[in-house]
């Protein structure tokens, strides 16, 4: 449930309110608006709700919660999450459009992996994205480079600026991982891996969970809550595409209306990943753009100097330019985005 309290509620009455809901064994989360401050109780189902709270000086209204997902809904938490990087970056709420690109996974050739990171970096993204550990089908596939790959994503780092965000696939591997990202990736095969989601959320890095290949959206934000009772509050959920029956044509079905979906239930920002959300090259511009206009908070894009060399996922990678390109009509879709909601 949660507990609204009066815009002239004195600070005395939410911190009463407060203690009053933790003996009676609610763990409780405050959250102070410009206006009004609310109290998110969470307990047990089986825990009885003492009317008499209702009465307490400085309570406007009691609001059960019906959400399985208590610290990821929008009743708990009514403004947007906005996620802070060290380099003042943020993702989330009214920050700008925060784009993630870089090859699928780290290779061999630093120098590849340079020339991509200064060619995003220009064209405006603000994280460089690679994959060092690669969950693949096929145990015949390249698995990535482990921690030689984390190196070189901190290479780049170096260089250029950008922040990384990388996959972890083991909670035996998350502190590894997180010495060297500065965000960490669940992937859509680890979407329900509940020792990882756990682990991910007793890290102080932000967490980037993708959406498992057939979870429903509550699946997805019940995925999140398993982070953030771990006390991490800085998740990101990545639409990245459900599994379709019609494999001819595309590599999975974008589901563009969980986004706006997801932001009226839920207070977390949400990223849209085109490329393997189609797994065709030319089909990630458009997704891309209309990810951008029904309202997503940051852009997850594979990008390659040469894609059809690329040693995974070449067939959905664009170019450097073909990158830099999209990027010039990402920015005035957004433009047109903010000006479309001040009306």
């Amino acid at each position: 449930m949660i507990i609204v309290m009066e815009p002239n509620a004195t600070e005395e009455n939410i911190q009463t309110m407060d203690r009053l809901l933790q003996e009676q064994g609610y763990q409780t989360i405050l959250n102070r608006g410009d206006v009004l401050t609310v109290i998110a109780a969470i307990g047990d189902k089986n825990t009885v709700v003492p009317k008499s709270l209702s009465a307490m000086p400085g309570v406007k209204e009691i609001v059960p919660i019906q959400d399985p997902y208590k610290r990821a809904s929008r009743i708990t938490h009514p403004e947007d999450t906005v996620i802070e990087f060290q380099n003042g970056v943020k993702l989330g709420g009214n920050s700008p459009l925060c784009v993630m690109a870089g090859p699928c996974s780290v290779e061999e050739d630093i120098e590849s992996l340079l020339i991509v990171a200064r060619g995003v970096k220009e064209a405006g993204a603000t994280f460089l994205r690679g994959g060092a550990f690669k969950p693949r089908t096929s145990p015949y596939d390249f698995q990535g480079l482990g921690e030689e790959g984390l190196k070189r994503l901190a290479q780049a780092r170096e260089e250029t600026g950008l922040l990384v965000v990388t996959e972890v696939l083991d909670s035996q591997d998350v502190d590894l991982v997180a010495r060297y990202a500065d965000m960490l990736q669940i992937g859509a095969r680890n979407m329900q891996n509940y020792k990882l989601l756990n682990a991910v959320g007793q890290q102080n890095k932000p967490v980037l969970l993708k959406r498992g290949l057939s979870a429903t959206i509550k699946e997805f934000l019940l995925a999140a809550e398993y982070i953030m009772v771990q006390g991490n509050p800085n998740v990101a959920l990545c639409e990245r595409g459900i599994r379709s029956f019609d494999t001819g044509f595309t590599r999975n079905v974008l589901d563009l209306a969980a986004v706006p979906v997801i932001q009226k239930r839920c207070h977390l920002p949400v990223v849209v990943d085109p490329s393997h959300g189609t797994g065709h090259r030319y089909l990630v511009a458009p997704m891309a753009k209309a990810a951008t206009v029904c309202g997503a908070n940051g852009l997850m894009i594979e990008v390659h100097p040469d894609p059809d060399r690329a040693w995974s996922d070449g067939q959905q990678t664009l170019t450097i330019p073909a990158f830099q390109a999209l990027m010039t009509e990402l920015d005035a879709l957004y433009k047109f985005r903010v000006t479309s909601d001040q009306l």
